[in-house]
């Protein structure tokens, strides 16, 4: 399948907002944006208006790039969304957050979500106790996550046990920090999204056209 792997500050400093990319070098001196907060590239000899357009592909382009999934992907998630009842938006930020590797990320399993779809993908994570490495599969409330038996004799996870207690998930999710599990015990909403990162409502806009 198609990934982007080159260099993420990159992407931070193309869209013009830090997006977590790195895990924690993100909120250290270290960080790419904040040294060089200008895009990548010669600069533009003027400056150019962008059109109405133009904003809403940004945004939806930074939604894309913040919790790493394609485009196809992502036309995938607005389809679902609109068609579910209630509040589009709403509704898309909640396929987002939902995803296996988000959620390991969201509960401190993992510094970022490129971490976390790369454990996930190794087979170390388990989903109700069971192995699951399908990183956009979607969980529900009252599912657990952990890691498998083969996982928790890995160097991967001494390495979690000395920071999870540094870890402070969103109040949808409940941390096990001494069993290294988490459980989904609720839904999220939009204030509990990346939504400081992008608009839903814009991106509903933009592919409404």
């Amino acid at each position: 399948m198609a990934r982007y792997t080159g260099p993420v500050c990159r992407l931070c400093r193309r869209h013009g907002e830090k997006l977590f990319l790195k895990g924690e070098r993100c909120f250290t001196p270290r960080c790419s944006f904040d040294r060089r907060p200008n895009p990548p590239g010669p600069r533009p000899a003027r400056r150019r208006k962008v059109s109405d357009r133009g904003l809403q592909l940004r945004e939806k382009q930074r939604a894309r790039v913040a919790y790493g999934v394609l485009e196809k992907q992502f036309v995938r998630y607005y389809k679902e969304a609109i068609s579910r009842p209630g509040v589009s938006g709403e509704n898309l930020v909640r396929l987002l957050e939902t995803r296996l590797d988000n959620i390991v990320y969201r509960l401190g399993l993992a510094d970022s979500r490129a971490q976390a779809r790369q454990i996930v993908r190794h087979g170390i994570v388990s989903v109700n106790g069971r192995k699951l490495d399908i990183p956009s599969a979607h969980l529900k409330e009252g599912d657990t996550v952990g890691f498998t038996p083969r996982g928790l004799r890995s160097e991967y996870v001494k390495l979690v046990q000395a920071n999870i207690k540094s870890k402070n998930p969103p109040s949808w999710l409940s941390l096990d920090a001494a069993g290294l599990s988490g459980r989904v015990v609720g839904m999220p909403t939009i204030a509990q999204g990346e939504t400081h990162v992008f608009n839903e409502n814009v991106i509903i806009e933009y592919y409404s056209r």
